[in-house]
């Protein structure tokens, strides 16, 4: 059986360069295995973006 693991993380859109931040930290994480599954997008006046992602644990005793 797959198992997973979960992060949350929170963007403020505060500068003229918060998209790209946001772009450069989900491309760490996409490299480490994270795929995002949700974005969540404030309402009041594009406060920010809180991102769900998850990756595939390796169960104990299991090998590659």
């Amino acid at each position: 059986m797959k198992t997973f693991e979960y992060v949350i993380l929170s963007f403020p859109m505060t500068r003229k360069t918060s998209l790209s931040d946001m772009q450069a930290s989900l491309n760490e994480k996409g490299a480490d295995g994270w795929e995002v599954v949700s974005i969540s997008t404030s309402e009041f006046a594009n406060i920010g973006h809180t991102v769900f992602l998850k990756r595939e644990t390796t169960p104990a005793g299991a090998t590659a």
